[in-house]
């Protein structure tokens, strides 16, 4: 790469209309109705999943972002684009697109899968709602899987749409306490994690689920055609603030989803990685039928080799940047800064499995210089998930420094 690229950043600005002739771009960008409430803080955007997703603005700095969502409440609007797969034989399409068992999901219920090409690798994931008996919604992350259920669907009866459904975020220790000042009724009951519901919130009927992508207690809302969505849009977005919400781009989830090790499409897992590859081998189920993948899945290499890092004293580059004895051993897919754990952190790709957890590896920092770091279990801390769940309520009112790296540890580059 040119050295004077690797200094710039390519993002996407709003830009106003100029004059009677506007400039018509090759390509339409989406934009999440409920764009405006960002409008007045600078945004800059990129594209996922076909969508405009905002990635930095000027109301608060990704630190206290972070903290917004560890201790008050976010407010998100989101570029997950959910299809939707209808008609007699939904399910029969699913089960052939996930390698997970769609038949095991209620209605009312959500599930985390992910879709693979024939050799195993994988090309995205997100959440799947069954809307009912036969109406299922995928709210994918970055990637095209609506080719891949046209091209699947052969022989089939069903439909595959776009409902034009948006989502948005509310995540935080106060996020359920928002939920219930909003509801016109009740709180759901029951309302376990994972489930959804349709609820009246200002007189509209709205779905909500109790799902997220902070691992912090939260929940989603799927604003529809039919919704008023700027009415509850800014309902949510002015009695929230009573409540210290604020809106966040990326940097509001980007540390707390690595700590937790919520893997994100296109970096921490590609076409080249397989779903045991990146630690996601548990949610394979080859009993569920001949699904795409399954083939090749059922004879590779089983071993995960997706791990987190903690960084002394730096942030770590992305890309081919891990080093043991000066031999190049991993990429690291995400990277950025733990105000909680007060040290870098990230996730990363070993080429090989020899190393794991415990281990000590160098590291090229955007500092330029080497840095030590120590290989950890996903998530870091929180291993039961029993924050998302509301079990643990504890707020953390101060960063809890990592240790660092103990003299014990075997080193990263032997002399």
């Amino acid at each position: 790469m040119h050295a004077s690229l690797k200094k710039l950043r390519f993002s996407v600005k709003p830009i106003p209309v100029e004059g009677d002739r506007p400039v018509e771009l090759a390509r339409t960008m989406a934009v999440h109705p409920l764009t405006y409430q960002e409008l007045p803080y600078d945004p800059e955007y990129s594209v996922y999943a076909g969508r405009l997703t905002p990635e930095k603005m000027s109301n608060a700095t990704p630190d206290e972002m972070y903290w917004k969502a560890r201790q008050e409440i976010i407010f998100r609007h989101t570029g997950e684009h959910p299809y939707q797969i209808a008609g007699p034989d939904a399910l029969a399409l699913l089960q052939r697109i996930f390698p997970r068992d769609v038949s095991k999901v209620k209605t009312g219920r959500c599930s985390y899968q992910f879709a693979c090409y024939d050799d195993g690798g994988m090309i995205t994931d997100g959440l799947l709602l069954r809307v009912a008996d036969d109406v299922f919604w995928f709210a994918q992350a970055d990637g095209d899987l609506f080719s891949w259920y046209k091209a699947h669907a052969i022989g089939l009866d069903v439909t595959i749409s776009d409902p034009d459904v948006w989502v948005s975020q509310i995540q935080g220790p106060r996020s359920m306490e928002l939920l219930e000042h909003l509801l016109d009724g009740d709180m759901p009951s029951p309302w376990g994690y994972f489930d959804w519901t349709e609820v009246s919130m200002a007189g509209e009927k709205v779905i909500i689920s109790r799902t997220g992508f902070t691992n912090e207690l939260g929940w989603e809302i799927y604003f529809r055609p039919e919704n008023n969505i700027e009415m509850l849009g800014d309902l949510v977005l002015e009695e929230g603030a009573k409540k210290g919400m604020i809106l966040t781009a990326t940097p509001g989830f980007r540390c707390r989803r690595i700590e937790a090790g919520l893997l994100s499409a296109g970096q921490d897992f590609t076409p080249d990685t397989t779903p045991f590859s990146v630690g996601l081998g548990k949610f394979i189920d080859f009993d569920s039928g001949d699904f795409v993948g399954r083939n090749a899945l059922m004879v590779t290499d089983k071993p995960c080799r997706s791990w987190g890092i903690r960084v002394e004293g730096g942030i770590a580059l992305r890309g081919h940047t891990l080093e043991q004895n000066g031999k190049i051993v991993g990429r690291v897919t995400s990277s950025t800064w733990s105000p909680y754990q007060v040290c870098g952190v990230g996730i990363v790709h070993l080429t090989g499995a020899d190393l794991g957890p415990g281990d000590i590896v160098d590291v090229h920092c955007n500092d330029g210089n080497l840095h030590r770091a120590e290989l950890c279990t996903l998530p870091m801390y929180d291993p039961k998930g029993e924050l998302v769940r509301g079990i643990n309520t504890t707020i953390p009112r101060a960063p809890e420094p990592w240790g660092g790296i103990q003299s014990a540890a075997r080193p990263a580059t032997v002399t």
